[in-house]
């Protein structure tokens, strides 16, 4: 079995969590873990007063470079180990999580991606375990979405398959192994927030590998802790990342649906806008 200190090691982008992201590290000492990298994405210095005394490695880019990019920049300083954790700051991880993602993956070497069971602090459950969206399934989410969250289609796309299978995990917190990590060439860097772990776990999927989840791993998030400081510029991004993906990874006949798929995304922007206003 891997000893989680010396087989893997973690990557946190913080963006002004403060003391959550002091609370991650604590949690992921706690479980074993020694090589820890924090991204600094926020001002200049606004990481250093949560890290005060704890064990770490910090990269310091003096810009914001988005959550994929800066998880490439630390995964690029940190240990080759033979698994790598990424993980949000405004998170706690339970006691045994890490062990438990590290054992699933040495007992399954057909996948390359595991996620863990997320709860919110009220102990529900956070649908961290996806499938890719097809262009109904699409649609209708991003259209009812806003104004019905529990519709059909949105509880469809948020939920594993009737099999049990995953497409994709959230990347607020997951484990891959180094090897695929590189292999993919890490996140996309063109997705600047918001589905770029949907875009990872697509090309590990096209190199063959699994994506998968198990509740004998679990953490609590405290969702949208960073984005608060800018919601509407993340309603943005989130909408363009879709819409990234969309042109990505369309096929056939739904590549030549696209441009409809924009028209729907850009019409599911304008009601959001609306109904969030700006503070």
């Amino acid at each position: 079995m891997s000893d989680v200190a010396t087989d893997v090691a973690a990557v946190v982008v913080d963006f002004h969590a403060g003391q959550a992201l002091s609370d991650c590290i604590d949690s992921l000492h706690a479980n074993g873990l020694v090589d820890i990298v924090v991204v600094e994405n926020g001002v200049a210095g606004s990481t250093m007063p949560a890290l005060s005394g704890q064990r770490i490695e910090l990269v310091e880019p003096n810009l914001n470079l988005g959550y994929g990019r800066g998880v490439n920049r630390g995964a690029a300083v940190a240990p080759n180990s033979r698994y790598l954790l990424v993980s949000n700051p405004d998170l706690v991880v339970h006691d045994g999580a890490v062990a438990a993602l590290t054992a699933y993956l040495d007992g399954h070497p057909e996948v390359g991606v595991v996620g863990p069971r997320i709860v919110r602090p009220d102990g529900s459950v956070y649908p961290s375990q996806r499938v890719f969206p097809n262009f109904w399934l699409a649609g209708l989410h991003a259209l009812l979405a806003p104004v019905w969250p529990g519709n059909p289609a949105t509880r469809a796309y948020r939920s594993p398959r009737v099999d049990g299978t995953v497409d994709w995990v959230s990347g607020a917190f997951f484990m891959i192994r180094r090897d695929v990590f590189e292999a993919v060439g890490g996140f996309d860097e063109r997705y600047f927030m918001f589905a770029e772990d949907m875009a990872l776990c697509w090309a590990v999927r096209e190199r063959g590998y699994g994506v998968s989840a198990t509740t004998e791993a679990s953490v609590t998030h405290i969702e949208g802790l960073s984005r608060a400081r800018a919601s509407r510029q993340m309603l943005i991004a989130h909408h363009r990342s879709a819409l990234r993906f969309e042109w990505q990874t369309a096929r056939g006949l739904r590549r030549a649906l696209a441009p409809v798929a924009t028209l729907v995304l850009g019409l599911r922007l304008c009601v959001v806008l609306v109904l969030r206003p700006a503070a």
